[in-house]
């Protein structure tokens, strides 16, 4: 085979294992903490493309090394990914992970000290997901939805003294995430009915704590409210649909449609302290997740 042409298979077996169309939602939590933090008001926006940088690193390591940990799982379960097919070396795939996480860090660290602990937080509980917690089934989700919480307080810690009224915002991604999570166990064999509704549910409370947002001084409901109807349009269709029919199929698709919509989710979010503006700002990161999930997997 050319070099050039196999240069290039590679390449392409290690951008798969990033997933492109996640990272633009760990985009969109960065651009949510933004909003919340009151930052959106400065002219300056250099904190918020380093912290965007930062999280590309951390989530595109976390996301990485997920499959380094997995390599024999999916040898047997899914051997059409790049390390156990052998487009992609398991060195190589540690490799990779290592630096984005070591950039996410540093990039994190030129906003200020606090957005590096953060970062460093994200990376530690990262790794401790794909390594461990994973398979766990109370401690992977809630571990998973930490690291998003996370992401959107690191776009919080532009200001740091935002952290004070805004941590409680975390809450929202890490039940969000633990619902994808717990319905995300069957998307090899399917799963059991109960867990289905534990995911719905979860997903159903999500949806009330965000219009719960109205209590927030700083929070324009009026603002948030039209996303706030497109994600539960989004998310609740799928999750209910694979509540009836708790097969493989259609566990990916909910969990598909889950994992694209945590943009909208941040929208919402970020439409309520920011403006309608700003929310559709936050949302055009939407359309570019879906059309790089049409070339990459999600799951």
């Amino acid at each position: 085979m050319n070099t050039a042409i196999l240069n290039s298979y590679r390449f392409w077996a290690y951008l798969q294992l990033l997933r492109p169309a996640n990272i633009i939602t760990a985009w969109a939590d960065i651009m949510a903490g933004f909003a919340a933090s009151g930052y959106y008001l400065e002219a300056n926006l250099t904190p918020l493309l380093w912290l965007i940088l930062a999280t590309t690193g951390l989530y595109g390591g976390g996301i990485v090394f997920n499959d380094v940990f997995d390599a024999e799982l999916d040898a047997e379960e899914r051997p059409e990914r790049p390390i156990p097919s052998g487009r992609a070396s398991r060195t190589g795939a540690t490799l990779l992970g290592s630096i984005l996480l070591i950039v996410g860090v540093v990039a994190a660290a030129q906003v200020s000290w606090l957005s590096e602990i953060f970062a460093i937080a994200i990376a530690t509980a990262a790794l401790l997901y794909d390594a461990i917690a994973k398979h766990h089934p109370i401690l992977g989700p809630i571990n998973m939805g930490l690291c998003r919480g996370g992401n959107l307080l690191l776009g919080v810690s532009i200001v740091p003294a935002a952290l004070e009224n805004s941590w409680l915002l975390a809450l929202i991604p890490i039940v969000y995430i633990a619902a994808i999570t717990v319905l995300s166990r069957g998307e090899v064999h399917g799963t059991k009915h109960s867990t289905g509704i534990t995911a719905l549910l979860l997903i159903v409370a999500v949806l009330v704590g965000l219009l719960g947002l109205g209590w927030l001084t700083n929070y324009q409901v009026l603002a948030a409210f039209p996303f706030l109807i497109l994600l539960s349009i989004r998310v609740l269709l799928p999750f209910i649909k694979a509540v009836r029919q708790p097969t493989p199929e259609q566990i990916r698709i909910a969990v598909k449609a889950g994992v694209l919509s945590l943009i909208i989710l941040d929208t919402t979010v970020a439409a309520g302290f920011a403006g309608l503006p700003y929310g559709l700002l936050v949302l055009s990161l939407l359309p570019i997740s879906m059309i790089l999930a049409k070339i990459f997997a999600v799951t």
